[in-house]
């Protein structure tokens, strides 16, 4: 559910802020065209999030504390996580569009793009596309990142290839999902009619250095977020350290802590 909510956080985002880019007639260009998004939910999002609905349980699940009942599924863990990989995606897929429209082209929004393609157009066509392509990649990986919501995606990269790989590859259907969907943003670029006709964009060049560097952009902020969220657990003792013990007593211990240390706190104030 994540995988959805923040994407549509990251769509909703983009095309509004969009909005105040606009043609020679006044019209607000599309970023992304309704085909492209819909084919990015279809593609990108069905397979990969029923893949992770196949994934299995974080290894430190029993060594978290209890929840509380009054928040239900949408806990405040969860929805900052939605605001915070929806503005980071929004935040890449603009930055593409707005990068290779204004820097690449000099800010050449033509006349009537959101309808049809023509040689004017050819500009908003590839900045579409890069921005296209980064969101496909993006939402694609993406369910790689929430395969844990607090562990690293390359945790054990470095120190054990082979037990890493082995993570990805278990669950075979989110694998494959992934693989074939990066490998579907080709066609769609490139094949005539489906190009110009159908998404509204055009194949690229020299801007697929923007959508590689707007992918790698998002996991980083991705991480570094996951990075923020297990210091911040782990100073309020709500997730369990690397070397903490993993005792019947030591979780006990780490569950009712704070209300010993209260208790105690109450009778030396009161003596």
């Amino acid at each position: 559910m994540l995988h959805v909510l923040a994407a549509n956080v990251g769509f909703v985002t983009t095309l509004l802020i969009g909005l105040a880019y606009k043609d020679q007639d006044g019209v607000s260009i599309f970023q992304l065209t309704p085909v492209e998004i819909l084919f990015m939910l279809l593609v990108a999002g069905a397979f990969t999030e029923t893949g992770l609905g196949f994934e299995s349980a974080s290894p430190d699940i029993l060594n978290r504390p209890p929840q509380s009942l009054k928040y239900g599924v949408f806990t405040p863990e969860f929805l900052a996580d939605i605001a915070a990989y929806g503005v980071l995606m929004a935040i890449c897929i603009l930055s593409s569009f707005v990068i290779v429209i204004f820097g690449f082209y000099g800010g050449n929004l033509g006349r009537d793009c959101n309808l049809e393609w023509s040689e004017q157009c050819n500009d908003v066509f590839r900045a579409r596309s890069t921005c296209y392509t980064a969101m496909m990649w993006i939402f694609l990986f993406f369910a790689w990142e929430l395969v844990d919501s607090r562990r690293s995606f390359f945790d054990g990269m470095v120190s054990d290839t082979r037990r890493w790989a082995q993570r990805l590859w278990r669950n075979k259907f989110l694998f494959w999902s992934v693989i074939l969907g990066t490998i579907s943003v080709f066609p769609t670029l490139y094949i005539p009619v489906i190009d110009h006709v159908v998404f509204l964009h055009d194949g690229i060049d020299k801007e697929w250095g923007i959508a590689i560097a707007m992918t790698a952009l998002f996991f980083a902020g991705a991480e570094a977020w996951k990075w923020a969220k297990r210091v911040y657990l782990r100073r309020h003792n709500l997730m369990v350290r690397k070397d903490a013990g993993t005792t019947e007593e030591d979780l006990e211990a780490r569950v009712f802590e704070r209300f010993y240390q209260g208790q105690s706190d109450g009778s030396l104030s009161e003596k």
